[in-house]
């Protein structure tokens, strides 16, 4: 399904530009020949469809995001910069929210799933790290789904006796891909600019609580306790870490 996802959110970007009349350049422009972003997204998606073949929500959803805490801490600290106890506390503290949110469905992970899925979130977070540089998110987002246009093909090729194709999973890989994944990785990559390697870590730490909450408001799913505490425990940390940053820009 992330095949039809990808070539969607492509397939969009596309018609979306073709009522563009006016050549921009742009350093943006430059960069849009940076066939990495594109690799990078074309690995997160696959190895996330193919890690969840053998995984619980729960416990991919913990793999991933560590994962991409990993990545992008790592880099920060490789760049020189220096992390305020706020922003390790807060790390900290908002994963074991995140572990507390996932707690039920965890289960020990199959090796090739965990595999998968640590790839999937090191190319998530190197995506991420690409993306803040970016001048045009949009411009430079649709160049990234559009590299991935050849490499879904080909693994097309490969894949097509596996394939099992229903009318409603087509719909919604093609919705998730045009509108979810396409314009929000845009607006994911416009926030980029204003937050640091960390910020963006643990923000992303908020995912899984704006899912569940999208549950209760549209799938009346309950609230439960382990929701309102895990949303707490998140948002409040995402807050310190924002905190501690805005500490070590004053020294």
């Amino acid at each position: 399904m992330h095949q039809a996802l990808l070539l969607s959110g492509a397939l969009l970007f596309i018609l979306i530009f073709s009522f563009k009349t006016k050549p921009v350049t742009s350093r943006s422009d430059r960069q849009s020949r940076n066939w990495k972003p594109g690799a990078m997204l074309f690995i997160y998606a696959i190895t996330f469809s193919f890690a969840y073949i053998s995984l619980d929500t729960g416990t991919g959803a913990l793999i991933l995001f560590g994962a991409v805490q990993l990545t992008l801490i790592f880099t920060s600290i490789t760049k020189g910069n220096k992390l305020h106890i706020s922003e390790w506390l807060g790390l900290i503290i908002s994963f074991f929210g995140l572990v507390y949110l996932v707690y039920p469905t965890l289960t020990t992970p199959s090796i090739s799933g965990f595999l998968l899925m640590g790839l999937s979130g090191i190319a998530w977070g190197v995506y991420t790290l690409i993306g803040r540089g970016s001048d045009n998110p949009m411009k430079d987002t649709a160049f990234n789904f559009k590299v991935t246009i050849p490499l879904v093909l080909c693994l097309m090729l490969f894949t097509f006796p596996m394939v099992n194709l229903s009318f409603r999973g087509v719909v919604l890989a093609v919705s998730s891909g045009a509108f979810a994944s396409a314009l929000g990785y845009t607006i994911w990559y416009m926030a980029l600019k204003g937050l640091s390697e960390t910020e963006a870590g643990v923000v992303q730490l908020s995912v899984p609580v704006i899912a569940a909450i999208g549950g209760v408001l549209f799938v009346s799913e309950p609230i439960n306790t382990r929701l309102i505490i895990a949303s707490i425990f998140v948002l409040t940390d995402i807050l310190a870490v924002i905190i501690g940053r805005w500490e070590l820009a004053k020294k």
